[in-house]
């Protein structure tokens, strides 16, 4: 490592910076210390299941029709229908995040109350300080 200059080393677990100063002098800074370290981004999605994805495909695409690459079409348009994938869009609701100059993050949500009784799905999604993203998902039975 040249002098003035510092990288960023992963020993043990633990993010740490080694930097040299002009003077050759090697110091070291664990910037990993707790958990939340890791995180620099936290939302929820407080009713997730409440906006399906839906797409648009053509109406003989799927397990009875044929692939869309093997459609041929001799009208001028092609008749598309929607379709639920099965997913659902993550709304997000509530957010905490770090930045450079604020490294806070906030390990409890706001609060959040629900219209009516009936059983929903929270979904938690964290992102960590490499870009990894992961969500769960958390059954809640209200009333």
């Amino acid at each position: 490592m040249t002098e003035g200059k510092g990288e960023v080393v992963c020993e043990q677990g633990k993010l740490i910076k080694v930097s040299k100063d002009k003077q050759g002098i090697v110091s070291r800074d664990v910037l990993t210390k707790k958990w939340t370290d890791w995180v620099d981004y936290r939302a929820v999605d407080f009713d997730y299941e409440s906006w399906k994805e839906i797409i648009k495909v053509p109406k003989r695409m799927g397990f009875e029709g044929e692939l869309p690459s093997v459609i041929k079409d001799d009208e001028e348009f092609i008749d598309f229908e929607e379709r639920w994938t099965g997913a659902y869009i993550f709304e997000n609701e509530w957010q905490s995040f770090r930045t450079r100059q604020d490294r806070d993050l906030e390990l409890a949500s706001a609060s959040h109350t629900y219209a009516k009784p009936d059983r929903y799905v929270v979904a938690v999604k964290v992102i960590d300080i490499f870009c990894n993203d992961t969500m769960t998902l958390v059954p809640v039975t209200v009333g």
